[in-house]
């Protein structure tokens, strides 16, 4: 039987059959038997026509055994004439000389035995090919079942490992006919590494480049769930390399071979997750892909990733996949990442709205298809999959809105060119007057003109002070300037949630989630100091009604001397005039003031009604949600630019000022200071008498040293609230 088996050996090469027009002599070569056997001499089986002779007289026997694949890997399915060619060619030929044998000391008994096999370098390619050639080439599996083991030869030599040597992959190959019992295993982590080691060490990287994109690969997949349970055994993966691509047909990028293996991923990915295929086959990607062969349309891997592939339920693949979906739908990803689901999104966090909360994951429709789930009709109960007691305003909220489409989303393009506007006139202005009036103080300085400056006026012991603010309106005021340094934290770390800044501020507090509590209670602060001052406003007023002077010059209502003064002022600074002389309110000062007002209506309005969403849209229709998330950010930025540039300006960075003015800490004012800063409020007091009811003494040096220590750490902290803010601003403009 061995010998029958060395024959079927021979013989069992001729799987693709040929035209019996072939003599035998060419019908061997054709089929690929001279590449295992040789004519004379063994290879890895006998020698051919020696095999033959062995059968003379029995060649029906023998071809129908090989027919039925009897002790030979493949069954043959030539034709019994091709095989009769074939064995005549061999048993015409004459037997080759023998071989004188070698002198031995002592002859060993015979012993009757297989041919050697031949080393591991010595089976090449040819070699293996000689049987996994074949087509239907198979061999049982560990379940019992036919194993496909054919590669076709023109396909795998014109893919990217053509020109390696089988055995470089299959390195526990050693032998043919193979060992029983050997555990076939193939490790492209092991060969790709090792490659590129070697390439390392003869300092040729760059002329195998796209082998250390394959190794940044293999560390990504090896991170992957796919590499899981074992990493260290790619036998025992939930995938590994070969389970997606076919290691004998990889081909390179830009070739059609590869565009074919790209629009069969869902295939492959499918014999694993076959619900997946199913659901992914009726979407729009799927129709796109499967049926229509469109290249550009989305495959598994283009939104699960290719090698960093991650369970769907974690956060990191929540956010990976959303991202992904970016990079073909690019403006629907802007304009979400507009929205607060987005701004979350854009820190790296996973558990508010991504595309497929909304769309689908596998199952993505179009908008107008009845059966999608952003349809108009199915949209309101996709919304309640978060917001349970989501209403019918929910449905006009426009999660794609761009800016600069009035047809499409009008109200959205009115407040995005409002607000613009009013950041461009605000600092346009403001800025302006604060460089003047920085320009007009150092001319003053050159010519020697400089007024004293404040921060330089010796407060001598026992010396009275004027009293601006009272105990309460300096607690007021450092609370309300805490609360708001605060809200633009966390608020502007959500707003940027793009930059680096912003990731680790959000990370500090925890999560978004943390910072959102946060902010919400800083807005309570602001919003509960403001409303109680609105309350002191109406008991004093009321109490006051009929005296109280609503144009007077104690008051913060802006009147027409403010024009007058604003007039002088710029006169002022551009040398026209003398600095204007001013009474207990400045017109910036009340700038300041009726600011606030407003801040609280837009961004305190803005805000609540984007913090309850359910009752906002039980009134309101959902596009009032786009306006407020556009008007609470950039008046946001507007508020906060402008606090920590003009008002640190006017009160602290102005050269007579420079660097710091305690007023607001310490509550009094040098009496020098007072009459140069207020002329015509001390003019009036002193007259009046009423001037000494508003002395008191000098804050004591602790009280001064603490109040420095304060005043100067807000204002750190302010101009970084600034600079992060500015270069936020900086970074989304370009």
């Amino acid at each position: 039987m061995k010998t029958v088996a060395l024959l079927l050996s021979l013989l069992g090469m001729l799987i693709a059959g040929a035209a019996t027009a072939q003599s035998g002599q060419e019908l061997l070569s054709s089929k690929g038997c001279l590449g295992c056997h040789g004519i004379d001499e063994k290879k890895m089986g006998p020698a051919l026509k020696s095999a033959a002779a062995k059968y003379k007289g029995a060649e029906a026997k023998l071809i129908a055994a090989l027919k039925e694949g009897k002790g030979h890997p493949v069954k043959v399915d030539a034709t019994d004439a091709e095989l009769k060619a074939m064995i005549g060619f061999l048993a015409g030929q004459p037997a080759a000389p023998a071989k004188p044998a070698a002198p031995q000391a002592k002859a060993a008994p015979a012993k009757p035995a297989a041919a050697p096999a031949p080393a591991a370098d010595a089976l090449d390619n040819t070699i293996c090919l000689g049987c996994h050639g074949n087509e239907g080439f198979a061999m049982p599996g560990p379940d019992g079942k036919p194993r496909p083991l054919h590669v076709v030869t023109d396909r795998f030599e014109h893919s990217v490992h053509g020109k390696r040597q089988c055995v470089e992959c299959h390195r526990d190959i050693t032998e043919i006919p193979h060992q029983q019992g050997v555990d076939r295993k193939v490790s492209c982590v092991t060969c790709h590494n090792d490659l590129w080691q070697a390439a390392q060490k003869e300092g040729k990287t760059q002329e195998n480049a796209r082998l250390g994109v394959v190794v940044d690969q293999i560390d990504r997949y090896m991170k992957s769930v796919h590499a899981r349970p074992s990493r260290d055994d790619q036998s025992r993966t939930n995938a590994t390399c070969y389970n997606c691509h076919n290691a004998h047909y990889v081909y390179p990028l830009g070739t059609q071979q590869r565009a074919d293996f790209r629009l069969n991923i869902p295939n492959t990915c499918g014999k694993c997750h076959a619900a997946q295929l199913e659901q992914y086959t009726s979407s729009v990607h799927g129709q796109e892909v499967l049926r229509k062969r469109n290249a550009a349309a989305a495959v598994c891997s283009d939104c699960h990733t290719t090698h960093d592939v991650e369970r769907p339920a974690t956060e990191s693949a929540k956010v990976a996949i959303t991202k992904n979906c970016g990079n073909c739908h690019a403006g629907s990803f802007k304009s979400y990442t507009e929205t607060y689901h987005g701004q979350v999104h854009k820190l790296g966090y996973g558990y508010t709205a991504k595309c497929f909360d909304c769309h689908g994951g596998h199952t993505v429709l179009r908008v107008a298809d009845p059966a999608s789930t952003v349809h108009r009709f199915n949209r309101l109960e996709t919304c309640q999959q978060c917001h349970k007691n989501a209403t019918a305003g929910f449905v006009t909220f426009e999660p794609h809105a761009t800016t600069n489409d009035f047809q499409r989303y009008p109200q959205v393009w009115i407040a995005t060119k409002f607000m613009v506007a009013l950041l461009i006139g605000v600092f346009v202005f403001f800025w302006s007057h604060t460089a003047l009036w920085f320009y007009r103080e150092w001319q003053d300085r050159q010519a020697q003109k400089a007024r004293p400056h404040v921060t330089g006026v010796e407060v001598r012991p026992n010396e009275k002070q004027y009293q601006r603010f009272g105990p309460v309106w300096r607690l007021a005021h450092l609370i309300f300037a805490i609360s708001v340094m605060a809200l633009v934290l966390t608020g502007m770390a959500v707003f940027f949630g793009e930059t680096v800044w912003a990731k680790i501020v959000v990370a500090l507090f925890g999560s978004p989630k943390v910072a959102a509590i946060v902010h919400r209670t800083a807005a309570a602060v602001m919003l509960g100091i403001f409303f109680i001052h609105l309350v002191y406003l109406v008991i004093r007023i009321g109490r006051n009604w009929r005296g109280f002077h609503w144009f007077g010059p104690v008051s913060l209502v802006p009147n027409w001397q403010d024009a007058k003064d604003m007039v002088a002022m710029f006169s002022w600074f551009l040398g026209k005039r003398p600095r204007p002389q001013f009474d207990r309110w400045t017109y910036w000062e009340k700038f300041d003031y009726w600011a606030v007002f407003w801040g609280m209506a837009i961004i305190g309005g803005s805000g609540f009604m984007l913090a309850v969403p359910e009752a906002t849209a039980s009134i309101l229709p959902g596009w009032v949600f786009n306006v407020a998330t556009i008007v609470h950010g950039e008046e946001a930025v507007l508020a906060a630019v402008f606090l920590f540039t003009v008002h640190f300006f006017n009160n602290h960075f102005r050269p007579d000022k420079f660097p710091l003015d305690t007023v607001m800490f310490t509550g009094a004012v040098p009496l020098e200071e007072f009459r140069r800063e207020h002329a015509l409020e001390y003019r009036r007091l002193k007259e009046s008498g009423e001037l000494d009811k508003h002395l008191v003494d000098a804050p004591s040096r602790p009280m001064t040293l603490g109040s420095k220590i304060l005043g100067f750490t807000l204002i750190a902290i302010g101009l970084t609230l600034l600079v992060l803010v500015l270069s936020g601003f900086v970074a989304r403009a370009g």
